[in-house]
């Protein structure tokens, strides 16, 4: 990419930055089924969830734990929180300088690998459209932050979860499997209604 490109696309980025919110006018899809990083991040955590969720089945607004993690969001990134929206795909903030970085924030390490994934799956994707980025996982409760750089593994580990992903949610869906994470999960009692009282000791 020569100079002149690399500064077109640092221009195009840094105006990204400083809207609160923008939206390029395109939507991805693969086959009929929409990929965001939401869906990769639900994909590493429970198929179920995924598929529920891609089928317009959203409970996460009712759930607390969502709500904390959108706090943590407007007040620790007060100053930097900039929603961006890029062809479909929602990031939590980006800095544009010398080295473009795509943050995500995160109420801590206990989903670190879909947290990984998700963040991955930008970096795949805005490589795709000609932005080279580097990720930052953002840990407010924990005062860390985790760097991720995208190599050509996470590039074959990501296009192989999106056409899982593919066939998950143009599938059937698929029977919910009790793990602990299940009690603090918003979808917990669509999954288990009418099951006896379940206290998360099945499964890790």
């Amino acid at each position: 990419m020569n100079e002149g490109v690399i500064r077109e696309r640092k221009r195009e980025l840094n105006e990204l930055a400083v809207e609160p919110e923008i939206s390029l006018n395109a939507e991805v899809f693969l086959d009929s089924v929409r990929i965001t990083g939401v869906k990769v991040n639900y994909y590493h955590i429970c198929k179920t969830k995924l598929w529920l969720f891609s089928h317009n089945i959203n409970l996460e607004k009712e759930n607390d734990s969502v709500a904390i993690g959108k706090m943590l969001h407007e007040d620790r990134y007060k100053k930097n929180y900039k929603n961006i929206t890029i062809d479909g795909i929602s990031i939590d903030f980006m800095k544009a300088g010398t080295i473009l970085e795509i943050h995500e924030i995160k109420k801590s390490k206990k989903m670190d690998e879909a947290d990984k994934a998700q963040l991955s799956f930008y970096l795949y994707y805005l490589k795709k459209k000609g932005f080279e980025a580097t990720g930052v996982l953002n840990y407010p409760l924990l005062n860390k932050v985790e760097r991720i750089e995208l190599s050509p593994e996470d590039e074959i580990d990501i296009e192989r979860d999106i056409e899982d992903i593919r066939k998950i949610v143009l599938g059937s869906i698929p029977s919910p499997q009790r793990k602990k994470i299940c009690l603090k999960c918003a979808y917990q009692e669509f999954c288990f209604c009418g099951e006896n009282s379940w206290k998360g000791d099945d499964k890790n």
